[in-house]
């Protein structure tokens, strides 16, 4: 929901020291972000959907995401659906994560819980990412983005592209190109033999294509 939120930019001061920020939440974006999580869903074989919010405060917007995602909900019976706090998901997660399956949420909740969910598997180095627009027009990049401080010195962790090529491999329905590089790269991590600087280990480009050549 890049345009939606508060990452919608609207902010204005309404006097001197006093600055306001709109968020803000539209029935139709609350719709097809919701759409989109149950067909990811049923497409990869999740079974629960959970809508995180903060109705509770913001009752009016999170109130009107929260309706769109109940609408739909309902058009999908075979997949298990429910609605959290936001920050009990943010604890539960850091407790239990196995208890989450596909989460659904505004922008900014959805921004910061990304990067929560990376660290507890490694940090940004392993986390790709997708943008996924009308008419299914779709944007794959890593979530760390260009990491201009290590530019040129052999530090950067590639896992975080290389699976982000896995996600638009199967955006393409190229899915069994995609099952093998992620394959390669689940085996490298595994075996552990080659690490970052924070001893994260990662994937080395000529030992992933052995791998999936394997």
């Amino acid at each position: 929901e890049n345009t939606e939120g508060e990452y919608s930019g609207i902010e204005h001061e309404v006097v001197d020291g006093v600055v306001q920020s709109i968020k803000l939440i539209t029935r139709k974006a609350s719709l097809r972000v919701a759409e989109f999580a149950f067909m990811y869903a049923r497409a990869n074989g999740r079974k629960n959907v959970t809508a995180a919010h903060k109705a509770n405060i913001m009752r009016r917007a999170d109130g009107l995401f929260l309706t769109c995602c109940d609408e739909v909900a309902a058009q999908y019976p075979d997949i298990k659906y429910n609605k959290v706090y936001l920050d009990t998901v943010c604890l539960q997660l850091v407790q239990d994560p196995t208890q989450y399956d596909v989460l659904v949420m505004p922008n900014l909740y959805g921004d910061i819980v990304s990067d929560l969910c990376a660290g507890l598997v490694g940090g940004l180095g392993l986390t790709p990412s997708g943008n996924i627009g009308a008419d299914n027009v779709a944007i794959f990049e890593a979530v760390h983005g260009t990491a201009p401080d290590i530019a040129g010195q052999d530090k950067a962790n590639p896992t975080a592209l290389l699976l982000s090529g896995v996600m638009l491999l199967r955006h393409l329905n190229l899915t069994p190109y995609a099952n093998n590089i992620e394959r390669a790269i689940f085996r490298t991590i595994k075996e552990g033999k080659v690490c970052d600087q924070n001893k994260m280990c990662f994937v080395l480009r000529q030992y992933t294509c052995c791998h999936g050549a394997a």
